[in-house]
């Protein structure tokens, strides 16, 4: 039993992945934007996708954009090295064209729930 007021907190020290801070750790996640970045032209012609350079820029944009908010350097590191492996596999041609496309989903339409939208639909 522990007395009341003498909680413990143990904390334990972890070894960074690859960056030591912060900075280092943004450094790569540019490094590996300007990759995909440099790609991008490729990508387009080398898996004929019915996309635009424009439309995969913003589409690898959005990516970074939706991993801005991590501030904790080993999950900024893991997700840098989950990001040069789909790299990878892009640039050495293992992923299809139906992996790629895979990015842009379509947009899925909300079930309808009253009664006149599933009748309507031609739901039951």
């Amino acid at each position: 039993m522990v007395a009341q007021g003498t909680i413990k907190t143990a904390y334990k020290n972890v070894r960074p992945l690859m960056s030591r801070d912060f900075c280092e750790a943004r450094r790569k996640v540019l490094g590996l934007y300007r990759a995909f970045y440099r790609y991008i032209p490729y990508i387009v012609k080398y898996y004929d996708i019915p996309k635009s350079e424009e439309d995969c820029r913003w589409k690898i944009r959005e990516y970074f954009y939706k991993n801005a908010w991590v501030a904790d350097v080993r999950v900024t590191d893991l997700l840098v090295i989950k990001g040069y492996m789909e790299l990878k596999e892009i640039t050495h041609l293992w992923q299809q064209k139906g992996h790629v496309i895979a990015h842009w989903k379509p947009t899925a339409e909300p079930k309808p729930y009253d009664f006149l939208g599933k009748f309507f639909a031609g739901t039951d």
